[in-house]
C-alpha cells in the first residue's frame, strides 16, 4: 500500500477511516438482507433498514474525525446505488407487469448520480454535494439541508420498502383496510415522487454542465489553433 513517510499516511490508513468503516458494515448488511429478501421479509425489512440508517452517521463521523476523504464520498454513494438497485430489482420479480417502471426507475438513479458526481469532479468541486448558485434551487435544496436531504433519502427507501412488504401482504395492524406495506406506500409516495423529480433535475443539470465544459474547452481549443 502507497504511504506519504514523512507523514505515515498510506492507503491503508484512509481504507481504516472510521466513516470507511461504516461503510464497509453497511455493505455487509445490505449483503445479509439481499439472501433474505425472498422468504423472510420481517427480518429482511429490518437489515436493510440498518444499513440505510447507517449512512446517517458516516458523514457525521467524518466530520467529527476529520475524515473525509474521496474514497469515503464515492464509497458511499455507490452503496446507496447499489442497495435501493438491489431491492427495486426484486420488485421486478414481484412486480412483473411493471418491469418496464422498475428499469427506468433504476437507470434514472444510477445515471443522474453518476453524471452528476463526474461532472462536479471534473469541475473541480470538492464534494458533489457541493452546488453552484446558478444550479436549480430544489437541487440546492436537496443537497444542502442535511434534514432534507435525509427525510428525502429515507421515505425513497421507505416506498420501495413498503412494495416489497405489500407483496407479502404482512398486516399487522388488522384494523387498517389496506395491508401495512401499502399504507406506507401511500404515505412516502409524495417525498418518493419529489425524489425522482429530484433525479432528472440532477441529470439534466449534470448534462449541461458537462456540455459548458466542452463549449470552454472547444474554445480554448480553437483559439489555440489560431494563435490567439
Amino acid at each position: 500500500m502507497t504511504a506519504n513517510n514523512e507523514y505515515n499516511v498510506s492507503t491503508k490508513t484512509i481504507f481504516t477511516y472510521i466513516p470507511n468503516l461504516i461503510g464497509y458494515s453497511r455493505v455487509v448488511t445490505a449483503i445479509v438482507s439481499l439472501f433474505l429478501m425472498k422468504q423472510h421479509p420481517i427480518y429482511m425489512t429490518f437489515i436493510y433498514g440498518v444499513s440505510c440508517l447507517l449512512d446517517a452517521f458516516d458523514g457525521t463521523a467524518a466530520r467529527r474525525y476529520n475524515q473525509t476523504s474521496k474514497f469515503g464520498a464515492v464509497l458511499d454513494m455507490v452503496t446507496d446505488r447499489c442497495t435501493t438497485a438491489s431491492l427495486i430489482a426484486f420488485l421486478v420479480i414481484l412486480y412483473p407487469s411493471y418491469a418496464i417502471l422498475w428499469q427506468c426507475l433504476i437507470s434514472l438513479d444510477l445515471a443522474s448520480h453518476y453524471m452528476h458526481m463526474y461532472a462536479s469532479l471534473v469541475a473541480g468541486s470538492g464534494s458533489h454535494k457541493d452546488i453552484d448558485e446558478g444550479q436549480n434551487f430544489l437541487l440546492k435544496l436537496y443537497y444542502t439541508s442535511k434534514k432534507v436531504l435525509f427525510t428525502v433519502c429515507a421515505f425513497n427507501e421507505l416506498f420501495y420498502i413498503a412494495l416489497y412488504l405489500a407483496a407479502f401482504d404482512f398486516t399487522p395492524l388488522p384494523l387498517v383496510n389496506m395491508t401495512f406495506g401499502r399504507l406506507l406506500a401511500v404515505v412516502s409516495f409524495p417525498i418518493w415522487l419529489f425524489k425522482q423529480f429530484t433525479n432528472v433535475i440532477q441529470l439534466v443539470g449534470a448534462a449541461t454542465k458537462l456540455a459548458e465544459l466542452d463549449v470552454t474547452d472547444k474554445v480554448k481549443e480553437l483559439r489555440k489553433k489560431d494563435g490567439k
